[in-house]
């Protein structure tokens, strides 16, 4: 019996910044990327991917910069390669007030501040989205961001997804642990608004991180927020399939995402997890117009505005090696570096094709490393079905040559042609983020998650209670 299509789900991929992954397209006359720093272009994108029925705006973060190439970060600077940056955890309250159903992720690294504030900025978020916020986890790769917050260097790759999963249990237990559902009485008869038995104080003494403290937020609709995660190294892999409920590949090749979505999947059946409970994200880039020639022509508008140095910044920040020190025409240099994004340096060292300096900042123009799709509606349509069957992901997180535009024309164009072939949804379903994504009853984190062996006992928190008096 044929197997019924999947559902396309996707993703709006930004960053709050000039640039994300198409250097120099600022310039082009149709982008509204120097409104970067404004509420009403972030409000604006909000209300035109919650109007093509996009799952989320998903959004990149960090706190490095890239100053790898040349040995500084002038190259950069004066391209606005993701600098400036801004905190998105002020902005997506603004695009909550202006949408019903989109969901809003954020990427927040575990290796720069303690788990207790971090847990108390998502569940406020949870709280004033209603259940619509997504925390993207990362554990940062950035040699600039550890030396910005006072560290000679960063932590080894690996180490560093040791200190991941101490960071998760400690946030669990904040989110899961501290308050029963119950606990919140509001009487005002009684003049009584928590019931202290029914809270108690998490202890958390790990290797990396303490812990002595009662959660200062009450449950949120979502508890813990939905969970994404772009792990694609070995140790990725294995943080993703026991944490994550989606993950984010930016693979150019169908062969190695199909590879890296059944290896996940089977790594999270290896933890207990069932393998259904993750969703898979592509990255691409989708360039669309009425027909293929008129999509064909704004690919080559847009090409004239690209920045090869840019490029190479954003590159030789995401890897750790030094670009300048190579020519264009040179194989690219497959070193690998803790201080590097170790997937990216492995899908170009893995490649049957082999790949000049040249070749992968000219494939990163525009989009970054994903595939960019170019074509009419019905050729793009067809070329996500391809990648959705081939690979067994369940969606994309779409990149943009231009911005707004390029969500728009994916919206008005792209979209109504997947919902008439019925993979895509027409309205949104009711509930939370988790509840859209995995059904309703879903509000919260299945039994089979790691964080459910921390969610709230109220023997444990009589006895608690009792210890102290």
């Amino acid at each position: 019996m044929p197997r019924t299509p999947k559902t396309i789900a996707v993703n709006g991929f930004a960053i709050f910044s000039p640039v994300h992954l198409s250097p120099g397209l600022w310039r082009h006359p149709d982008d509204r990327s120097l409104e970067f720093d404004t509420l009403r272009y972030w409000t604006d994108v909000a209300r035109t991917l919650e109007a093509g029925r996009f799952d989320s705006i998903f959004i990149a973060d960090g706190i490095g910069i890239h100053d790898v190439y040349a040995g500084n970060a002038d190259a950069a600077l004066s391209t606005a390669a993701q600098i400036p940056k801004l905190d998105p955890m002020l902005l997506v309250s603004a695009m909550a007030a202006v949408t019903e159903h989109l969901g809003l992720g954020i990427t927040a690294s575990v290796s720069y501040e303690p788990p207790f504030t971090l847990a108390r900025r998502f569940s406020t978020l949870d709280h004033l989205t209603r259940g619509r916020i997504a925390w993207n986890i990362v554990t940062g790769y950035s040699a600039a961001a550890s030396r910005a917050v006072g560290r000679a260097d960063i932590m080894a790759h690996d180490p560093r997804y040791d200190l991941a999963d101490e960071f998760l249990d400690a946030v669990y237990a904040l989110w899961e642990g501290s308050w029963d559902d119950g606990a919140v009485i509001a009487d005002r008869d009684r003049g009584v608004f928590a019931d202290p038995s029914r809270i108690r104080k998490v202890h958390h003494q790990g290797q990396h991180f303490k812990v002595d403290a009662i959660h200062l937020v009450h449950p949120s609709p979502q508890r813990t927020p939905f969970l994404f995660q772009a792990g694609a190294s070995h140790r990725g892999k294995d943080f993703a399939a026991r944490h994550a409920e989606a993950v984010f590949l930016g693979e150019h090749s169908k062969t190695r995402t199909a590879a890296n979505v059944a290896e996940t999947r089977a790594r999270a059946q290896a933890f207990g997890r069932n393998a259904n409970d993750i969703r898979f994200f592509g990255l691409i880039t989708v360039i669309v117009g009425e027909t293929r020639a008129e999509a064909e022509a704004k690919y080559r508008d847009y090409q004239r505005y690209t920045d090869p140095k840019g490029a190479l910044a954003l590159l030789s920040g995401w890897t750790g090696i030094d670009l300048s020190r190579y020519s264009l025409d040179d194989p690219f240099p497959t070193i690998k570096k803790d201080n590097a994004v170790t997937s990216m340096i492995d899908t170009f060292a893995a490649s049957e094709r082999a790949w000049t300096i040249r070749d992968i900042i000219t494939h990163n123009f525009i989009g970054g490393r994903g595939p960019v799709v170019i074509g009419s509606p019905a050729e793009v349509a067809d070329e996500l079905q391809s990648w959705i069957a081939e690979t067994d992901l369940d969606g994309f997180n779409l990149s943009y040559a231009i911005t707004p535009g390029g969500y728009r024309d994916f919206a008005d164009l792209v979209v109504p042609e997947l919902q008439r072939r019925g993979v895509y949804k027409t309205d949104y379903a009711p509930g939370t983020l988790r509840e859209k994504t995995f059904g309703a009853g879903h509000a919260r984190l299945p039994d089979t998650h790691p964080a459910a062996r921390f969610r709230f006992d109220a023997a444990a928190s009589r006895a608690q209670a009792l210890a102290s008096v």
